[in-house]
């Protein structure tokens, strides 16, 4: 019988100096979520090194591993041990110059259930993105892999996994919905310029919550996003304040769990009950019009 409820936790917080340290104190706070009956832990975008996209350099590129590596080996054995589900978040090293943003799904008995690696990959100041990653290919990967949007069934529950800039755009998470995820987790790595704080600074997290919640809305799931926190400086620029804010949002948009601007786990129970309510009261999927839905496949309709 599948479960009725799956208890959610996300790790929000910033890094350490060197990717060590950082794993470090994330497997104690993973274990600290554990303790509290997390059942799925998702950590932050690219949790395990400085959010290194705010300028470009080489030697950023030094930050990515392989998947399997050493990371995914060692969450995969507090994976099986703890008896939890984690959604691993790194830097991957898929081949020579073949650099990915993406997430492992590690399911409780420690055996890795696949990638996620992000479709959408932004380019904007302090956000260099597309110079260290090839977004997620759409059509087929050469390991073998199903591409693009995917769901895993889990121990607990299925779920979805998009990441960051993925967070703004509906088509994502109504894909992902449609193949079945009961929760959808957005591992962030979003801030603010400084310079911007004091005038767009409200304003940017309330609509990054917004276009989030919209989306549990939409497709009547869960969406769960995790930020991390913290100024990160880079030489050359003003550096970066990661505002955190992680939450989760039930089908209808409400805050089941809501963080601030520090470090902290937040652990939280989904009810999957509400999903069927929510779809019999909001039949969003039932009324798609998927007949006339071909022009969206058009950068622009002039």
């Amino acid at each position: 019988m599948s479960q009725t409820s799956i208890v959610v936790g996300l790790v929000q917080d910033g890094v350490a100096a060197d990717p060590p340290k950082t794993l470090a104190a994330t497997i104690a706070r993973i274990r600290e979520a554990a303790e509290r009956g997390a059942q799925v832990i998702c950590l932050k975008e690219l949790f395990n090194a400085p959010y290194f996209c705010k300028a470009l350099r080489q030697e950023y590129f030094n930050f990515a591993e392989p998947i399997p590596g050493p990371t995914t080996e060692a969450l995969r054995a507090l994976a099986a041990e703890l008896q939890v589900v984690l959604v691993v978040p790194i830097y991957e090293r898929q081949a020579p110059g073949v650099y990915r943003n993406s997430a492992v799904v590690i399911d409780a008995d420690g055996s890795t259930l696949g990638v996620y690696r992000k479709m959408h990959i932004p380019h904007d100041p302090l956000y260099e993105e597309k110079y260290y990653f090839a977004p997620g290919d759409a059509v087929s990967e050469g390991d073998g892999t199903a591409a693009g949007f995917k769901v895993w069934k889990t121990r607990y529950g299925t779920i979805g996994v998009l990441i960051c800039w993925d967070q703004w755009y509906p088509e994502a998470a109504r894909i992902t919905a449609l193949l079945g995820a009961d929760i959808l987790f957005y591992p962030t790595a979003i801030g603010w310029h400084p310079a911007e704080k004091a005038e767009w600074g409200a304003a940017q997290v309330d609509a990054w919550r917004t276009a989030q919640r919209a989306h549990a809305i939409a497709n009547g799931v869960f969406v769960a996003a995790v930020n991390r926190v913290g100024f990160e400086p880079e030489p050359g620029t003003e550096g970066l304040e990661f505002f955190g804010n992680s939450f989760i949002a039930d089908p209808y948009g409400r805050y089941v769990m809501d963080g601030g601007t520090a470090a902290e786990v937040l652990v939280a129970t989904c009810d999957l009950g509400l999903i069927e309510g929510a779809r019999r009261n909001w039949p969003f999927l039932r009324d798609r019009r998927v007949d006339a839905y071909g022009p969206i496949l058009n950068r622009w309709i002039g």
